[in-house]
């Protein structure tokens, strides 16, 4: 079944574009947003310049200021209606703008009236219910005339009957003057020119209402979604988010490691120095083996020790950079590694930390998952980019998606501003490639 779907669709994408949009769903939804825009724009336009002038003219007095925050409060009504038509006909996906906010410890009307004045994004969706009719108006008229002309041209050898029985004209009239001299469309040549020239025309239209739809797209984009500015920032409200959880995750690990590991035996050998000690006088050569053993214990928690440090940030890489660091952590893995970084100066620490733990991990999952016979790291610097690639030629089939491994690591990266591509198809080979902007100390 689905092969056969398959099937049809690639049957009907042999069809050429041209002579598929006059009948795709694009193009109606289009031509639908477009005419309805024409009334819709007129009645905000008419709003927007009510309330602009009444509110305008009544600032001399208090009543012009609550006037003018109405009038905004229903542009953002007009806003949140418009986003849902371009939404569903015109298949764009707008954020919402940023909500009004009071400040900081202060509350009611009066604070909420100064919040709606002052918000950029109101005046932007009243700016918009103003430039917004006159292009609508433009619009309606071009597709109208176009569409209606375009078809009635095409039909024509359908109803060109109608002009000689019912209006006593042989076909249309296509010029004529105050002399009585006309030229009419009848004839089989005129006819068959007129709806070749109607047909040129219904190919053509769709193409024109979709250039004017994307027209709107940009103004409903420009106009009625977030700023630039209050974009960033929820982005890096949500990067924040990242590094947060990050940090705290971290801090689990190390608390669960100090804990399970280094601590436990730290305590096993207090208790095994306390047998000692009661057993040195009683029996010796006892206390020997076991302070022996308790020696063992500590060259172990060291070791524990060591590995824990690393893994928070390795000396290493503080005292010899990101060059050295990443070979020593290509000689733990269990497959041949290549390295080879070109750098002339080192980046910033925090750079230089999440570059050092992004190729560890992605190394560790080569070891655990690929099955590859050899890998490469390859780390450079490109203008105001940290560049590293981490290739090898396992079985491929890695990627970000299902709550991977991976996707903590690219939301790692994200949340400085880096970027994580896998490309990883199955039977491999696979490239991840990571993006780190460049900062000095």
């Amino acid at each position: 079944m689905a092969m056969a779907v398959a099937m049809d669709e690639k049957r009907a994408h042999r069809v050429p574009a041209v002579l598929r949009a006059p009948l795709e769903g694009r193009t109606w939804r289009e031509l639908l947003y477009l005419l309805l825009s024409f009334p819709i724009s007129v009645a905000t336009f008419v709003f927007a310049v009510t309330v602009l002038a009444c509110g305008g003219g009544l600032l001399i007095t208090f009543v012009g200021v609550p006037v003018l925050a109405l009038g905004l409060m229903g542009a953002r009504a007009v806003g949140a209606i418009e986003r849902a038509r371009a939404r569903v006909l015109l298949r764009v996906d707008i954020a919402e703008p940023e909500p009004v906010r009071p400040p900081k410890g202060r509350s009611g009307p009066m604070a909420w009236i100064g919040a709606l004045l002052k918000s950029g994004t109101s005046w932007r969706q009243m700016l918009y219910c103003l430039v917004h009719m006159p292009w609508a108006v433009t619009v309606f008229c071009v597709v109208t005339v176009m569409w209606t002309v375009s078809w009635a041209l095409f039909l024509y050898p359908l109803y060109q009957w109608l002009y000689p029985t019912y209006w006593n004209q042989p076909g249309m009239q296509l010029y004529g003057d105050s002399a009585g001299n006309a030229v009419y469309l009848n004839g089989p040549f005129s006819t068959g020119v007129t709806c070749a020239v109607g047909l040129l025309l219904v190919l053509a239209t769709p193409w024109v209402t979709r250039g004017l739809a994307y027209g709107d797209r940009m103004l409903v984009l420009g106009l009625l979604g977030p700023s630039r500015l209050a974009t960033r920032v929820w982005e890096l409200e949500g990067d924040r988010g990242v590094v947060v959880d990050t940090a705290a995750a971290d801090l689990r690990r190390i608390e669960r490691d100090l804990h399970d590991g280094a601590q436990a035996r730290l305590v096993a050998l207090a208790m095994d120095l306390g047998l000692a000690k009661e057993k040195l006088t009683e029996d010796p050569e006892a206390a020997a083996r076991m302070v022996d053993d308790a020696h063992g214990e500590v060259k172990l928690a060291l070791q524990e020790l060591r590995d824990l440090a690393r893994g928070i940030h390795p000396a290493i890489l503080t005292d010899r950079g990101l060059g050295p660091a990443l070979s020593a952590v290509a000689a733990r893995c269990t497959v041949p590694v290549r390295v080879e970084v070109d750098l002339t100066e080192r980046p910033a620490a925090a750079i230089e930390g999440i570059a050092y733990f992004t190729v560890s991990e992605l190394l560790q999952n080569i070891s655990k998952h690929s099955g590859a016979r050899g890998a490469r790291v390859e780390m450079w610097r490109s203008e105001n980019r940290l560049m590293l690639q981490v290739s090898d030629d396992g079985r491929g089939g890695a990627s970000t998606a299902n709550g991977s491994g991976l996707a903590g690591l690219a939301e790692r990266l994200d949340s400085v501003d880096g970027l994580l591509i896998v490309d990883s198809p199955v039977g491999g080979p696979t490239t991840v490639t990571a993006e780190l902007p460049w900062r000095v100390h």
